[in-house]
């Protein structure tokens, strides 16, 4: 009598190559990638590009002014006066910046005042274009605070030199009076001495 093993060896040596084909065929056929894990595979899109009238940079809006300020250093009064001139009236932000550093460098209490308030305008005003020279406008209104104390200050030392000259040319001219007075006195002729009565001489008697 056959074992079992016996028994079972034919049907299986028929049956091993059909499932071997089986096998690979299954290994060779793939699913498909599912909507979700293409999604995550996918590169991101790059960034779209800016737009080409964004509002500019604090760099790019302050750099120009840097290089104004610094050329505004050379010019002579004349020149000083023909960009003052020039200006106008600064509506623009920038503009009130130039002709504030402008103003500044004629050293004149009034200009320097008038620089103030062409700073205070450009702080007030929150446009796109304002908004980066904010930060410089505030950093020129300290500075021109001081240099306005500074220039009160040495006003009020050149009227008080004034005051001190003119009080000392009334006291000269008081002085030389006095000598004038004093030469007129000594240049004067001396009087006769009067004759004393006692010293007088009777005349002869008959």
């Amino acid at each position: 009598m056959l074992s079992s093993l016996e028994a079972f060896s034919p049907v299986f040596c028929r049956a091993l190559p059909w499932a071997l084909a089986l096998s690979l065929a299954a290994g060779c056929t793939m699913p498909a990638a599912s909507p979700a894990m293409a999604t995550v595979t996918k590169a991101a899109p790059a960034a779209p590009p800016a737009p080409s009238n964004a509002a500019p940079s604090e760099a790019d809006a302050v750099t120009p002014l840097l290089a104004y300020a610094d050329r505004l250093r050379s010019l002579p009064g004349p020149e000083l006066a023909q960009e003052i001139t020039r200006l106008g009236n600064a509506a623009s932000a920038g503009d009130q910046l130039r002709l504030a550093l402008t103003l500044s460098q004629t050293r004149q209490l009034p200009d320097l005042v008038r620089a103030q308030e062409l700073l205070q305008r450009a702080l007030a005003n929150n446009s796109e274009e304002a908004r980066p020279l904010h930060a410089l406008a505030r950093l020129l209104a300290a500075r021109f605070a001081e240099q306005r104390r500074a220039e009160e200050q040495l006003d009020r030392q050149n009227q008080q030199l004034r005051d001190l000259q003119r009080r000392l040319e009334q006291t000269q001219d008081k002085l030389d009076a006095l000598k004038e007075i004093e030469r007129s006195l000594s240049n004067r002729p001396a009087a006769a001495p009067a004759s004393s009565p006692r010293g007088r001489t009777r005349p002869p008697s008959p």
